[in-house]
């Protein structure tokens, strides 16, 4: 079938022969110049894959009439034109299409036809860990601890990079997946089969929107719904509302971006923007580099939104010269944009589109500023820390409380390291990281953070000793620029030496701190802080020793590094005192925006992404050395602690099974309000006394070979296990913190996956209670598969983040919301109830469903099947089973 509305037009290149690119609806129609830039993106995906398989003409018309029906749930399919993935998703991502290949052979079809058919690429970048720090040998010791604990995840991950079409794997070392996608990946315009259309991306990774800050739209999903795309499946989404955040002014002086991002995201939190699109207009956005925007789109996640797109405009075009793309391909880029009026010149009002609802930020009224101690959006003036941690550590349990009693808040444990006596107290920095992808990336706050230290060590600053410090780059380009500006060396001094390319510290992967340090936090019951430039400090993410923990711009890490505590009034407290006792304030040492931009313009080149990149698939020699099998369909050896088959497809039939009615389910936990995909399936380490820890020492390993649980997402046994072990889960049902709940039919109160195994051999089902929010943070798939694995058929909340609730659909458990103006307190639940849930013959989107109680109460909910697509997926018993259902016939 032709597609009509593909334009057949001049070539933008001449060296080229004539290309096709999308008639964008016809420039002329005033619909189509109204709409938000967003959304023409959305647009020019449904007319690309306009025919009888994909997409309607309809679909076109819908989202041409988005002002109309962006409040209707409409529903329109989007097919992004890349995915990416990080090895924590990724490893199981290509188990269950290890696993699919084998169903499908079960089922008659053919194997094969489980392949990649858009361009998958995979960034190993979550495997290494801070073990060594403060050495010069610490990048080759990480690395090499990191394959030597990693190893057959690797091997597995090239078996697959062999065995499947259109799938490529970064190697470790090369970087930080979203940096390497902005600087490296991104095409902006794709130029592929006789095409030119807009880039856009899905990813495994909730912060995949860091590419929108480059104006290539893309968004975080699933582990399970991007194995569906990538199999040729487009997201089935509902029409998103926009909210236009319009940024006006200059920011002032001392301000970085990592100040405007955690600014950005309190205002957007109290906005409310969970399932919108958040696009950025006004003049203040040409006050913004790349690397700015790419800040504030990567922390998408932790203000709510889907998406939050910056359109592409000049300085986008610069940024791809910059970064060593070919000029002549960019040129190509520019001329298609402006060909389908798709570059944005953000000072001219008259481009400005119709939005759902705008509001502004005056980027001058910015101030340096921290996010925490536990969650990103609770941003803090950098005035205001010493005295908001004192008022937390008195304040109730909670996002801002600790709860230590009012004659322990000056408490002192002494400790001695390496032969020198040192003080703890409450507020003592223990960790202090350089990290992540969402500053590592922007050359102004890395090189200011490098002048600061130079400044520092020139005033005769020093960093104590005992203090966990550490250096992680996005990519090798910010190694390169650090040290031929000649501030690397100060930054070692102080402690910052580079210790792996990868998340490190920003994902959980902080290594361990000195057994002194640990032993005087736990005789003291210390708050204990950790301070890092990343993007999330949800309770037990970072280290499980610091209670608190900072999100701040880099040259701020190292301030907080050099004065060892976060009881400090950088205004009125020096930073330390030199050895010819003079005070040393921070404001002595802090670089002015003129000097960083000097440097920046100097040492920041085209030649050097060029020079890193060319070698990016080649230069690590270990991966090169790695063996994988050539076999189409993947060996399993059940001796395997990483890799194992998971049980997802056990006797899946060619025809699907009617959804029944949940009887008489229990509840497995009851959760307040803001419960994190970490809280329900942890990244970091297994601790020695947890289900997992068991099984692996059943196993025969010993507590150093436990890895991580992100290292083992390819084994379901251990994953089950680590479901709700997070050290600081806050469950209802039980008095204090930790991963454990009440067994009701006993009585017992027993590790949750000991208690869901009981019921389970029963013959009970179960169900969680939770509050706003549900599911937020990263996007991890077994945040879904752990529960649907401990028998969890539902879960009723108030609300849920966008990621978490498009898994639980992907894996078939049925996401329950309280009706407006309900929760479980006006309801009078417990959760000591059992629980019916009236699943009906005929099932719609977002129709209400009936509860009964064993009490005799009766209730209903909204039931968070949004699109028909998602109730196919539901009548399947999640999206992997229809794919395979697919496939087989």
């Amino acid at each position: 079938m032709s597609n009509p509305f593909v334009r057949i037009v001049e070539p933008l290149d001449p060296k080229q022969p004539l290309k096709k690119f999308f008639n964008l609806s016809k420039l002329e129609d005033v619909r189509y110049a109204r709409l938000p830039f967003s959304i023409r993106v959305l647009l020019e995906a449904a007319i690309r894959n306009c025919d009888e398989f994909l997409v309607k003409k309809g679909d076109v018309e819908n989202i041409l009439n988005w002002k109309v029906v962006q409040h209707k749930n409409v529903e329109v399919p989007f097919k992004p034109a890349r995915v990416i993935l990080q090895d924590f998703t990724g490893v199981p991502a290509v188990v269950d299409f290890a696993a699919m290949r084998d169903a499908v052979k079960k089922l008659g079809g053919d194997p094969e036809k489980i392949n990649p058919i858009c361009p998958a690429d995979l960034v190993i970048d979550h495997s290494i860990q801070v073990d060594f720090n403060r050495r010069s040998d610490s990048l080759q010791k990480n690395q090499d601890l990191e394959f030597e604990r990693n190893k057959e995840r690797f091997e597995f991950l090239k078996w697959g990079s062999q065995a499947f079409k259109n799938m490529r794997i970064i190697p470790p070392g090369s970087g930080i997946i979203h940096q390497v996608n902005l600087e490296y990946l991104a095409r902006v315009v794709m130029d592929q089969d006789g095409y030119y259309y807009p880039d856009s991306v899905v990813g495994t990774d909730s912060h995949t929107t860091m590419i929108d800050g480059l104006g290539v739209l893309g968004w975080g999903v699933g582990g399970i719904e991007a194995e569906a795309v990538m199999l040729g499946q487009p997201i089935s989404m509902v029409l998103p509302e926009v909210v236009g955040y319009k940024l006006l002014g200059n920011p002032q002086p001392l301000v970085t971006s990592t100040d405007i991002v955690l600014t950005i995201t309190k205002h957007l939190r109290q906005v409310g923007v969970v399932g919108k699109f958040v696009e950025f207009f006004g003049p203040g956005v040409a006050q913004l580099s790349i690397a700015d925007r790419a800040t504030i789109a990567n922390m998408c996640p932790e203000y709510g939104a889907t998406a939050a797109y910056f359109p592409v405009d000049d300085i986008s075009i610069g940024y791809l010269i910059q970064t060593g793309r070919d000029k002549e391909k960019v040129m190509c880029t520019k001329k298609y944009l402006e060909a389908v009026g798709m570059l944005r010149d953000f000072k001219n009002s008259s481009q400005d589109p119709d939005f759902t609802q705008v509001v502004e930020l005056d980027l001058h009224t910015v101030v340096p500023c921290c996010s925490g101690p536990k969650r990103p959006q609770d941003k803090v003036a950098v005035s205001d820390m010493k005295k908001d941690f004192e008022t937390c550590l008195g304040a109730k349990q909670g996002f801002k409380g600790f709860q230590i009693a009012p004659d322990r808040h000056n408490s002192i444990v002494k400790f001695n390291f390496e032969g020198c006596d040192f003080e703890l107290a409450h507020g003592s920095v223990v960790i202090a990281a350089i990290t992540s992808c969402t500053n590592t990336s922007n050359p102004s706050v890395m090189l200011g953070a490098g002048l600061l230290a130079k400044k520092a060590v020139e005033a005769g600053l020093t960093v104590k000793p005992y203090i966990k410090t550490s250096l992680s780059p996005g990519s090798g380009v910010v190694t390169y620029y650090l040290r031929e500006s000649g501030v690397m060396s100060y930054l070692s001094q102080l402690g910052f030496d580079v210790v792996g390319y990868g998340c490190m510290t920003c994902i959980g992967n902080s290594g361990p701190l000195p057994e002194s340090v640990v032993e005087a936090i736990t005789q003291g019951d210390l708050v204990a802080v950790g301070v890092l430039s990343g993007n999330r400090n949800f309770e037990g993410r970072v280290h499980p020793n610091t209670r608190a923990n900072y999100l701040a711009s880099p040259p701020l890490v190292i301030a907080y590094a050099i004065a060892g505590t976060i009881r400090i009034d950088f205004e009125k407290e020096p930073l330390g005192i030199n050895a010819s006792g003079k005070m040393i304030f921070l404001k002595d040492i802090w670089p002015t925006r003129n000097e960083i931009q000097a440097v920046e313009r100097q040492f920041v080149i085209p030649g050097m992404f060029k020079e890193v990149y060319q070698k990016i698939e080649t230069v690590n020699k270990s991966w090169n050395a790695l063996y994988a099998p050539s076999d189409k369909l993947y060996t399993w050896n059940p001796k395997s602690t990483y890799i194992k088959s998971p049980p997802f497809f056990d006797g899946l039939t060619l025809a699907p099974q009617t959804p029944k009615t949940i009887e008489d389910a229990y509840v497995l936990l009851s959760f307040g309000d803001s419960v994190t995909t970490d809280h329900i399936s942890p990244a970091g380490n297994i601790a020695r006394n947890s289900p997992a820890a068991r099984y692996l020492t059943s196993r025969g390993l010993t507590p150093r070979e436990f890895n991580s649980y992100g290292s083992r997402r390819g084994n379901d046994a251990v994953m089950a296990r680590g479901t709700f072990a997070n050290i600081r889960l806050v469950n209802k049902f039980v008095d204090k913190q930790g991963p454990q709940t009440v067994h009701f039919p006993s009585g017992e109160t027993l590790d949750v996956f000991d208690a869901a195994e009981r019921y389970k051999q029963a013959g009970h089902p179960l169900i969680v209670l939770a509050g706003k929010e549900y599911g937020a943070g990263s996007s991890r798939d077994w945040a879904a598969k752990g529960p649907f694995l401990l028998g969890v058929k539902a879960v009723l909340a108030e609300s849920y983040e966008r990621i978490h609730r498009s898994n639980l659909v992907g894996m078939g458990v049925i996401p329950l919301q309280y009706l407006p103006g309900e929760d479980a307190g006006t309801l009078g639940l417990t959760g000591r109830e059992r629980y019916t849930i009236i699943i009906p013959e005929k099932l719609k989107p977002q129709m209400n469903v009936q509860i009964k109680l064993d009490t005799g109460k009766t209730f209903h909910a909204l039931m968070r099947f949004d699109t028909d697509v998602e109730l196919t997926y539901f009548h399947n018993g999640g999206i992997l089973n229809y794919m395979i259902r697919k496939m087989a016939s």
